[in-house]
């Protein structure tokens, strides 16, 4: 197996259970064939197959354990996400078929998480994802799962929402107009409620309990991507959610209320239980109150 290092992990040859979360770097690893090819994916390269163990999924949890995006295997890993990148800017997940925003969107997010956003492939990307944006000021896949009505003229939240979290890493980030709208459009649904999209994200029950790790539309992820732009932090509907987030952490600290049941055995994101990544990432949010520009 190739040497994993990170802050507090060593999964070097037999030392899975070295540093407090090496065990679950291993067990995330122990995943990698599943597919049927390494580093999680198929045979004919499909990043966002096996969840909640794909590519993307995969490398994401295991930056949030602190491996080093220099290591061999995550390397590896994101030769194969930059190899499913087109010359306009989207990137192809799966062999055949439609070209999803995104899909685009989760490829660029996970390796701007890997430390790429600087990369004149991703430049190009952004400059797509910006000239594709939907009238309401977010992105929208063509895509009606649910059939088609008023609600999904609108755009889809949770891509939107890891739009923004890519472009914090871009050299857009404080200049560009059109991420307000992006963040207009997101406050406006905590205002709205209601299921919108053609794939019908909602903030209800299921939305206001802490999910973690990041990997669906929740009231977590939700506060500690727009924390980062002076738009929402000015904004009431943004307060009343990190108000809402502060009501549910137990002496500053993250209790995670679900997670998905493939990654409950997972010591960093067990269910009730306080998760010290999660709180690091609170934490975050606390410090970007402070930024005043």
């Amino acid at each position: 197996m190739a040497e994993i290092t990170g802050p507090g992990i060593n999964l070097g040859g037999s030392l899975l259970s070295g540093g407090q979360y090496g065990s679950d770097a291993g067990a995330i690893l122990s995943h990698r064939y599943d597919n049927g090819a390494d580093f999680w994916t198929t045979p004919d390269k499909r990043l966002i197959k096996g969840s909640p163990f794909s590519t993307l999924e995969s490398m994401m949890y295991l930056l949030e354990l602190g491996v080093d995006p220099r290591d061999p295997v995550m390397k590896a890993a994101t030769d194969l996400v930059f190899n499913a990148w087109q010359e306009d800017g989207r990137f192809r997940v799966y062999p055949k078929g439609a070209i999803y925003p995104c899909q685009t969107i989760s490829a660029a997010n996970t390796l701007c998480r890997m430390g790429y956003a600087q990369d004149a492939r991703l430049e190009k990307t952004f400059r797509h994802l910006l000239d594709t944006q939907n009238h309401d000021g977010g992105w929208r896949c063509k895509k009606f799962s649910y059939g088609r009505g008023p609600e999904t003229e609108s755009s889809n939240p949770f891509p939107t929402l890891n739009a923004l979290n890519a472009f914090r890493f871009s050299a857009l980030f404080r200049d560009e107009p059109a991420l307000d709208m992006a963040v207009d459009f997101l406050l406006a649904h905590w205002t709205v409620r209601k299921p919108i999209g053609p794939c019908h994200y909602g903030i209800g029950t299921l939305f206001m309990q802490i999910e973690y790790p990041f990997r669906n539309y929740n009231l977590f992820v939700y506060v500690y991507v727009l924390s980062f732009y002076k738009r929402a932090r000015e904004d009431g509907r943004f307060l009343e959610a990190l108000e809402a987030l502060k009501a549910k952490a137990l002496k500053e600290q993250i209790v995670v209320e679900r997670v998905v049941p493939k990654l409950a055995g997972l010591n960093f994101c067990r269910k009730g239980q306080t998760s010290l990544p999660a709180t690091q990432r609170y934490h975050e949010i606390l410090r970007n109150l402070q930024i005043q520009a």
